[in-house]
C-alpha cells in the first residue's frame, strides 16, 4: 500500500513538472550578415529561455535583437559578448532572434545558442488533504532543488566551454601573429645578408681607369 502511495505521488508530480522544447545549436555568422532562428509559443505566459555566447571571431561580440509576432522588438544589444535572458510569451505566435554580424568586415563569428520554450502549468490542489499532500510537496520540493542545481551546473558548463573555446581562439591567432612576424623577420634578415653581399662585391670589383706609361 505504502509503495502504491508512493508511485501515485511520483505520476502526480512528474504530471505538474514543466514541460520544455528547446534546440541548442552553434552557427557561423559571416561578415556583414545578418541571421535570424524562429520559436512558436503556443499559448500566452509561456516562458522563452535565450542564451548565447559568441566562440570565437574578432572581438568575441554580436549585435542581437528579439521580436514577437507584431514584429515588435522586445529585447536587443549591441557588441554583446554573451547573454542569459528568459522572456514572457505575452503573445501567441512565431517569435524571431537574430544575429547581425554588423561591426566586422572579414572576420566570421562562431555562435553559441540556445532557445528553450517552457510551459508551466499550474499546480492543482489534492482531493484530500493530508497524507498525500505532504508527499507529494515533500518530492515537489527535493525535484524543484535539484531541477535548480542542474540548471547551475548547464551554466557553469556552458561558461567553461565559452572560455575553452575563446581561449583557444586567442591562442591560435596569437601563434598565427608570431608565424608571420617570424616569417617576414626571416626574409627581413635574408634580404640584408643579400643586399650587405652586393654592395661589399661592388665596392671590391669596382675598377678605375687604367693609364699606360
Amino acid at each position: 500500500m505504502i509503495l502504491l502511495l508512493l508511485l501515485c505521488n511520483c505520476f502526480l508530480f512528474l504530471s505538474l513538472l514543466p514541460s520544455a522544447r528547446s534546440s541548442a545549436l552553434t552557427t557561423a555568422i559571416a561578415a556583414n550578415e545578418r541571421l535570424c532562428f524562429y520559436v512558436d509559443a503556443d499559448k500566452a505566459g509561456e516562458k522563452i529561455g535565450f542564451y548565447f555566447a559568441v566562440q570565437s571571431g574578432g572581438s568575441f561580440d554580436i549585435d542581437f535583437d528579439v521580436k514577437d509576432p507584431n514584429e515588435k522588438v522586445i529585447l536587443d544589444g549591441k557588441s554583446e559578448r554573451q547573454g542569459d535572458y528568459v522572456l514572457t510569451a505575452n503573445t501567441v505566435g512565431e517569435y524571431s532572434f537574430c544575429f547581425e554580424n554588423d561591426m566586422s568586415t572579414l572576420t566570421v563569428k562562431l555562435v553559441d545558442f540556445d532557445i528553450m520554450v517552457e510551459s508551466e502549468p499550474r499546480r492543482e490542489a489534492p482531493a484530500k488533504p493530508g497524507q498525500v499532500a505532504d508527499h507529494t510537496s515533500a518530492l515537489e520540493e527535493s525535484t524543484f532543488r535539484l531541477s535548480s542545481l542542474l540548471l547551475n551546473i548547464k551554466r557553469t558548463q556552458k561558461y567553461f566551454h565559452t572560455r575553452e573555446n575563446r581561449g583557444f581562439s586567442l591562442v591560435r591567432s596569437t601563434q598565427n601573429r608570431l608565424f608571420w612576424y617570424m616569417v617576414l623577420e626571416s626574409l627581413g634578415i635574408v634580404g640584408m645578408a643579400v643586399l650587405q653581399v652586393y654592395i661589399l662585391q661592388t665596392f671590391f670589383t669596382k675598377t678605375g681607369r687604367r693609364y699606360k706609361v
